[in-house]
């Protein structure tokens, strides 16, 4: 999306991208969405952790794409998915960045969750 800010990560807004040596299990309804021993965790600046999983760990089949988008200054243009079982709380709650900028490249190809639309993402020993 051109003409959107762009911001590099630095010391005043920090953004590390680093192999979650656990598993990540995300559940919805009580059945396992995503799966992965291969999630990266991103942090940036105080927001909380948020875990990365590669598409090839979830049930793809779960999610369908939506139209929404959003734009993050320092990871570039977020697409959406809802989960089809979620009902209205599954609405838009997961997030890709399918072209990342170059800062936070390692994460393309992965999808992210939003807490509290899941039942929980839970980080488990490997």
């Amino acid at each position: 999306m051109s003409g959107q800010p762009f911001k590099i990560p630095g010391p005043d807004h920090p953004i590390t991208v680093t192999p979650n040596p656990g598993r990540v299990v995300v559940t919805v309804n009580g059945r396992i969405l995503a799966d992965s021993r291969a999630a990266l965790t991103l942090k940036e600046a105080s927001y909380p952790a948020v875990q990365y999983i590669p598409r090839d760990d979830v049930d793809m089949t779960q999610l369908a794409r939506t139209d929404h988008h959003s734009h993050c200054p320092y990871k570039g243009e977020a697409s959406y998915f809802s989960i089809v079982s979620g009902g209205e709380r599954g609405a838009n709650a997961v997030w890709t960045y399918e072209t990342p900028h170059d800062a936070v490249s390692a994460i393309k190809g992965y999808l992210a969750f939003y807490p509290d639309r899941v039942d929980s993402i839970e980080v488990r020993p490997a």
